[in-house]
Formats: structure tokens, sequence, C-alpha cells
């Protein structure tokens, strides 16, 4: 069977993280989306998502596909109802719409026609920006178990200071010397030839993904989340960071949300909860107004490709969009458009072929081309944000 990933209604409330990649390859837990479903099915995928993001994420018809809504994690349960449809066959849960089976000479799909199998099991969906930190927690638990089953741990160094050992799980290459790791409130997950440097305190739930990196005397909260070759240092609370960003230095980051590509200068702070305790909203680039998050804590959004210069101060429900460089005194406003650059002082336009240069040179470092893919996404992103900018 052929399974295609869909970006399904959520897309826009998970911008600007969606700007540059589907739904699918959202990071929540210890893989993302896409990853899950495949481990789940034992199958690749490929995807449905915007056109300009096609090239890079293109899709693969085959005569017989299942279509599945990429916003739900999978569950044991779920994926071997979506590995058993069959024609004319869909899953619900409640209204919303989880997968679907379809072949190449359907020209619509009418789910009047079909049968509705309901899944009424818990699981996990990824609707808004927040449910990637405030979901992280079981996320992280229930890959944990998956990835962790019937296997055997890489041995405890002798120098760690450990509480519940039995929950924790270290993949082959991974270094971590005279560290203090508590998996008494969650499981702690260190992945392949990642290092844990020395002083570094660990909370669980947590996930250290491939080749990534905690820097010396590190304070680390569950549930936080470092994507593959990222590295975190100072205190970080309840965060997620994907691919290839850094926050190496001191400075706090919690209840927030980092793209691939970020970096957050030293000594940077995040306010994660306001003054007087009230709900925190967040910038939503549906109503182009701001939304409520339904949550007392929340921090920053930052999506790929952004930067702070030292000691930079964020708000209480920060978002920043693609590829926006932030510097300067006080707090910037808490909503930053995308290719912005600039502070509390005042923005003017990034543009492109300056962003590009720091790309090109960033992405370089860790051997990867900024390529032609690459620079396509960002023009349109570039494009489309323009209307948020004021020059």
């Amino acid at each position: 069977m052929n399974y295609i990933l869909f970006d399904g209604p959520s897309r826009n409330a998970l911008l600007p993280f969606t700007f540059t990649r589907p739904v699918a390859d959202i990071l929540v837990g210890i893989m993302t989306i896409r990853q899950k479903w495949e481990a789940h099915l034992g199958s690749t995928t490929t995807t449905v998502t915007e056109e300009y993001l096609s090239e890079k994420f293109p899709m693969v018809e085959l005569e017989e596909n299942v279509m599945i809504n990429a916003s739900f994690l999978p569950t044991t349960l779920l994926a071997e109802m979506v590995s058993n449809l069959g024609p004319n066959q869909a899953i619900f849960k409640g209204d919303d719409i989880i997968a679907f089976y379809t072949n190449d000479e359907q020209e619509s799909v009418d789910f009047d026609t079909y049968e509705i199998l309901e899944y009424n099991e818990d699981c996990i969906t990824i609707e808004n920006t927040w449910d990637i930190f405030s979901k992280n927690d079981v996320a992280i638990r229930e890959d944990f178990e998956f990835l962790t089953a019937d296997r055997k741990s890489q041995s405890i160094p002798k120098s760690v200071n450990v509480i519940a050992p039995e929950n924790i799980f270290i993949e082959e290459g991974a270094k971590l010397e005279f560290v203090t790791l508590n998996a008494s409130n969650g499981p702690i997950y260190i992945g392949r030839d990642s290092e844990i440097m020395e002083g570094s305190i660990i909370r669980g739930p947590f996930a250290l993904c491939e080749n990534a990196q905690v820097k010396m005397g590190a304070k680390v909260y569950g549930a936080t989340t470092v994507g593959p070759y990222s590295r975190i240092g100072g205190e970080v609370k309840n965060s997620v960071l994907f691919a290839y960003s850094n926050k190496g230095h001191d400075g706090f980051l919690g209840d927030s949300v980092l793209g691939e590509w970020c970096n957050i200068g030293a000594d940077s702070n995040n306010s994660n909860l306001k003054n007087n305790y009230e709900e925190v909203k967040l910038w939503s680039y549906e109503t182009e107004g701001f939304a409520k998050t339904g949550l007392q804590f929340c921090g920053l959004m930052m999506g790929d490709h952004s930067k702070c210069g030292i000691n930079t101060m964020f708000n209480t429900g920060t978002v920043v969009g693609v590829s926006a460089n932030i510097f300067g005194s006080g707090f910037p406003r808490n909503f930053v458009p995308s290719f912005s650059w600039g502070g509390a002082t005042g923005f003017t336009t990034y543009v492109t072929k300056k962003a590009f240069e720091t790309a090109r040179l960033v992405m370089g470092r860790r051997n990867i081309d900024f390529d032609e893919k690459e620079a396509a996404i960002l023009e349109h992103i570039f494009e489309e944000s323009k209307k948020w900018r004021k020059d």
C-alpha cells in the first residue's frame, strides 16, 4: 500500500513552522510526525502539501493509496486500522477525517459513499503551534515506549548521577560523563552520537536526538526535545527545538518552539508568563489577530532561519516568522513578520540577497547545500509575508 500524508485544515494554524515544511515534518516527542507514521506502518510516505513546497516534498501516487491526516499522531491501534483500509473506507474521529482509501482513477472523494470506521480511542493531535510544546510530554512518553520496546540501552556511565535508571535509554555513540539525569517524572532518551557535557542537570521527559548536544552546566526541565544536530545550553524548560538550531549559551528558553536553522544569542531570554497571570494570546496567521491559547505559560514561537543577537528579550507569547534577524535593547513587538531586520526600535526588510548569503554560510557549516529548492521556498515566503511587514 502507498501512504500519503496530507496537511489538512491545521496547516495555517501551524504557521510559521509550516511555511517551510508540511505538517508531517513537524518534530514533537522524539520523532517527526512522518517518522512516527513510517515507523508504525513499516513503510515510507510522501506528502500532499502547498504547491511551492511540493518540489522539496513531492507526492508519489500509485494505483492504491491511503491518505493520512498528518495532524493525527499514530498509535498502534490507529496504525493497524490505517494499514487495513480497503476501497471506499475511511477513518473518522468524530467529525474529523483521519485517513481514507483512494485509487489513481478516482476524480473526487465523496465520504457519503464511503464506509466510515470510527476511531474512538485517545490520540495526540497537533492543530496549533502551542500544541508542539504543550503536548510534548505525552509525545515523548509514547515515542520512548515505541522506540525502546524489546531493546537494550547502552550502559549508563559510572560517573553519571542517576535517578530512575530504568526510564533512561542511551543509543550507541552517545557521550555523557559527570551529569545528573532524573527520570523519575518521565523518560530520558539520549540519541545516537549525541553528547551531554559535564555538569548538566536534566529532568525527564527529555529527548536528545541524533548528534544533538547539551552544553556544559545546562539546566533542563521536561518536557524538552532537542532535535537532530541542535545544541542547547543555559536553562531550558518544556521546549522543542527542530533540527540544526542553536540555543547554546546562558539564558532562559521556556514553553517555546524553535524551527530549523535558528540561533539564540548569548544571555537571551523569553518570558513565558504574563505579569498579571492571564491567558496568553499568540498571533494567528489565519485571523491576522491574536488568538487565545488556553495556556498560562507560553513563550516564543520562532520560524526557520531566524536569529537573535545577544541579550535579546522576548515578551510572553511572541511569534517570529521565517528568516528574521532580531537585535538591540528592549522588547521587540510580539509578532515579528518573516524577513524582518531590527528590534524594539523598529524593523526594516531583511532582503533576500543578504538572507540567502547567511543561510548559505550557516547550512554550509553543517555540510548541507542551500540549493535552488530552498531558495525558491524562501522567495515565496518573502513575497507572501510582505503584507505583514511595515517598511
